[in-house]
């Protein structure tokens, strides 16, 4: 059997050894009926009980339903295409990956990564003279702020963009076991999800809102149905799930 991710469902494959990947057989189960119905297979011609639609002969041209046409394109992911999974009964999403992780631990996991990464930015503006503020008796500057915020926001995008695709952790996240996932089918996030995630997350709060962005594009996380994200991962198209 092909691995390959059937055609439209805009979704990366999981590689085989990726723990978070869906499991298939926790995705439910057909309609009963099988091929045939209530009443074997269907009679020679196709269609109805008198050789294909209600006059006779085959199907419609070009397939699907009574008046032409096919399905809608598109797979059945959880931003477009057939909300049915092209299964007749609505598609989760979340079927096979662990439970959504919990908005209060999302928020730590945030703080304790705002606070490792925040350090080496502190260090590194001490070490290029670029702190935000320079204290000299009663005079305060605060020119210098543009090179400290480019600091943090390179060294921000960098480390949660590398910790996101290597394993979908933080280690603030590690510590508290949670994971960055693809919504569409449970995978670790690619570079380019994963790099997504991190400009709408970070470039606001290095330039402009600091921790106001972080509090609104988080804290959407606890207000979120039914998938508990924040603006970031709604521009990503992730979710973060529980380890443990």
């Amino acid at each position: 059997m092909s691995s390959e991710p059937p055609p439209g469902s805009g979704g990366q494959q999981p590689p085989e050894d990726d723990p978070l990947r869906k499991n298939p057989y926790d995705s439910p189960p057909p309609p009963p009926g099988g091929d045939g119905g209530a009443h074997g297979a269907p009679p020679p011609g196709g269609g109805g009980p008198y050789g294909g639609g209600p006059y006779g002969g085959g199907p419609p041209p070009g397939g699907g339903g009574p008046y032409g046409g096919g399905p809608p394109p598109g797979g059945g992911g959880p931003y477009g295409g057939d909300p049915y999974g092209g299964g007749g009964y609505p598609a989760d999403p979340l079927a096979g990956m662990p439970p959504l992780a919990d908005s209060g631990r999302r928020t730590l996991a945030r703080i304790i990564d705002m606070i490792l990464v925040g350090i080496v930015v502190w260090l590194l503006s001490w070490a290029f003279n670029v702190q935000e503020y320079q204290v000299d008796g009663d005079d305060i500057s605060v020119g210098k702020s543009f090179g400290q915020s480019v600091i943090a926001a390179v060294l921000y995008i960098a480390y949660d963009t590398y910790m996101t695709t290597r394993n979908g952790q933080t280690l603030g996240k590690k510590w508290l076991g949670m994971r960055v996932a693809n919504l569409d089918n449970g995978a670790t996030p690619s570079v380019q999800t994963s790099l997504i995630r991190a400009l709408v997350l970070w470039i606001p709060f290095a330039f402009c809102c600091a921790c106001v962005w972080t509090i609104i594009a988080g804290g959407w996380s606890f207000f979120d149905k039914p998938y508990k994200q924040g603006l970031h991962d709604k521009a990503a198209k992730t979710v973060v799930v529980s380890t443990r």
